[in-house]
């Protein structure tokens, strides 16, 4: 599904700063994976290379049929649309739109029958438990529902990979609980695939695997029983 090989990033400037020094593994179709490691171990900047949201240095990622790092920049972005989707940490919701709009915008930009799409995002809606809250706007809805929002928009395009960066990190331990047993329903009953960036240690016993990142190399690779 998604192969890694020798993957560096290095950041320029007057000390150029190395992040990633040489990663390679491979994640499978239908895995939830976690990427974790200590602050400025380069977790982060690994997820941000296979989501394609940075460019690496050097090296190769593969997702499905596509060598993605030969693609241009406008071969990347009709990828990101088409088979890639994201959460991030601070929800990145549109604050004038409302739950359901948020959700439906990606679907409009890969350029669906507005109609269908708008049906779609509200069953995404009921999807993630926010049936009842189609109509209200971000800052009428709490930070673990904004980020479930995000989670339907992510799945909107009904992508290959869904990337999630630091996806708890601003929530409640109730909250976060919520949007990682989410994550779990999504990989077990729909085989979505999940690639999870987390600095909790609990967070383990929701995944298949954990890639330990120290210093910009994999520590190690645990798969989780």
């Amino acid at each position: 599904m998604i192969q890694i090989e020798n993957l560096k990033k290095t950041y320029p400037g007057k000390v150029p700063t190395p992040a990633l020094k040489g990663v390679s593994f491979k994640i499978n179709e239908g895995e939830f994976v976690a990427i974790m490691g200590r602050s400025g171990s380069g977790k982060s900047t690994l997820l941000h290379q296979l989501g394609l949201i940075d460019t690496p240095t050097e090296g190769t990622i593969r997702i499905g049929n596509f060598e993605v790092t030969a693609l241009s920049d406008a071969e990347k972005t009709k990828f990101r649309l088409q088979q890639l989707g994201y959460i991030f940490q601070e929800y990145a919701l549109i604050t004038e739109l409302t739950a359901q709009e948020n959700v439906w915008l990606p679907a409009l930009a890969y350029g669906k029958d507005p109609e269908h799409c708008w049906e779609h995002a509200a069953k995404l809606l009921d999807l993630v438990g926010l049936g009842h809250r189609l109509d209200h706007y971000p800052n009428e809805i709490s930070g673990g529902e904004q980020q479930r929002v995000a989670i339907a928009r992510a799945l909107i395009n009904s992508p290959k990979v869904l990337f999630a960066d630091e996806p708890t990190a601003n929530l409640d331990s109730a909250s976060a609980k919520t949007v990682l047993e989410l994550f779990r329903k999504l990989n077990r009953e729909l085989k979505q695939t999940v690639v999870m960036v987390t600095h909790e240690p609990d967070d383990r016993r929701y995944v298949d695997r954990v890639v330990w990142i120290s210093d910009g190399l994999i520590e190690k690779i645990e798969k989780v029983e």
